[in-house]
């Protein structure tokens, strides 16, 4: 439920409405979120707290690294940059088969739960981002990228932790990913319009 689809659909968006500073604002949300999947992303699908598990994930590396090179205005070297581009260049390919996957074991009886869930996500996800809005003062181009961050579907990235943990609730997961993937088409163009 709290963790949004921001960086395949988010980046982009966000990109598109609000230029260069959108997209810097949409990263720094994008850390918080991936922070978010591979720590307790991953304590709820599987029921207890892994510290382990934080000191072994490269994304948490990714993280530290990443913002290290930005305060101190550095880059890698040309060769592990472009080797690393390229990995990257991994990640949207292998999230499209994740969510090929999804759909391949969804059951059409929990698409009726899925729409419930997605309505639940989208109804917190909107409290959530006036809320929190509101409460850090944001305004302008911080606020329209927050609450159209908010607003972006169930990461598919959830999936995974639930069906390696929890495999019992991967078909609605995967309903609740489809049908708020399939609500963003309705809900971003209307948050664009009157929401931000």
């Amino acid at each position: 439920m709290t963790l949004n689809n921001v960086g395949n659909i988010g980046l982009p968006v966000a990109s598109l409405a609000f230029g260069d500073a959108g997209l810097a604002y949409s990263f720094a949300f994008l850390i918080v979120v991936l922070l978010g999947v591979f720590t307790y992303g991953t304590w709820v699908p599987k029921g207890e707290v892994s510290f382990r598990a934080i000191l072994t994930s490269p994304v948490i590396y990714a993280i530290v690294i990443a913002l290290a090179l930005l305060a101190t205005d550095q880059r890698l070297p040309g060769p592990l940059a472009s080797s690393l581009e390229i990995l990257g260049g991994l990640a949207i390919p292998l999230m499209l088969l994740t969510l090929g996957h999804a759909l391949a074991t969804l059951r059409p009886s929990s698409l009726g739960r899925g729409l419930l869930l997605a309505g639940f996500h989208l109804a917190m996800a909107a409290v959530t981002a006036f809320a929190l809005a509101y409460l850090f003062g944001f305004t302008g181009t911080q606020r329209g990228v927050f609450m159209l961050m908010c607003l972006m579907p169930v990461s598919v990235a959830t999936y995974l932790f639930v069906e390696l943990y929890r495999p019992q609730h991967s078909g609605d997961v995967a309903s609740m990913i489809l049908v708020s993937t399939l609500l963003t088409i309705v809900v971003v163009p209307v948050a664009m319009a009157y929401g931000l």
